[in-house]
């Protein structure tokens, strides 16, 4: 299992401060999508300058113009890009081409989705990772629950889960063996961030 910081609701300077300082605890950066809509690709590019070593995912959650907004990212040196699950099938086949084209990986994002119906369909069109994701705002009606995890038990897909991951979560949805556990808040808002990463990391091989 791969750790993934995500970075948002955050400035230009405290993304890169969190992410020097966890650096050495986290498998994959994320440029999350409110950091993109306020600093563009231009953030992105310099993530990949300063953290060659990482992996980086760009959250573009496109719904429409798959190639060109894939593009952007994988151009800016994202080794990743989302799409979101709802978006037109054309459009999540479009940036499922561009990735290929170009040695990159796209991630299909399940927000809202609650049948293995749409997972199955979804791999039909050739996705091969998705992320569970319970959304900010959700978080604050519900906790994330094992159950989420029912939509893609019986998929042949590579899995991340996002959504409110805490370090006490954490040992529940490990069992669940997701391929990338996505934390934001949980490290991001510490007064020790790289003690909570370091102790998530841990936690993932026990």
């Amino acid at each position: 299992m791969k750790l993934q910081l995500a970075l948002d609701r955050l400035t230009w300077d405290e993304c890169f401060a969190i992410a020097n300082e966890v650096r050495d605890n986290i498998d994959i950066i994320e440029v999350g999508t409110g950091v993109i809509k306020e600093y563009g690709m231009a953030i992105v590019r310099e993530m990949n300058v300063q953290f060659p070593n990482h992996a980086l995912l760009a959250d573009m959650k496109i719904c429409d113009a798959g190639r060109h907004e894939a593009n952007q990212a994988f151009q800016a040196g994202a080794d990743v890009a989302t799409v979101m699950a709802f978006a037109p099938e054309a459009t999540i086949e479009e940036t499922l081409r561009v990735a290929k084209e170009q040695n990159k990986t796209m991630m299909i994002d399940l927000l809202g989705v609650e049948s293995s119906q749409k997972v199955h369909q979804l791999h039909s069109l050739g996705a091969t990772f998705v992320g569970v994701h319970l959304g900010k705002d959700q978080q604050k009606q519900q906790a994330f629950s094992a159950s989420q995890f029912d939509i893609v038990k019986d998929v042949d897909v590579q899995t991340a889960v996002a959504g409110g991951v805490t370090l006490e979560s954490l040992q529940t949805i490990k069992k669940h063996k997701p391929d990338v556990i996505i934390v934001g808040s949980s490290i991001t808002a510490a007064a020790n961030p790289a003690h909570i990463a370091k102790s998530m990391k841990a936690l993932l091989h026990v």
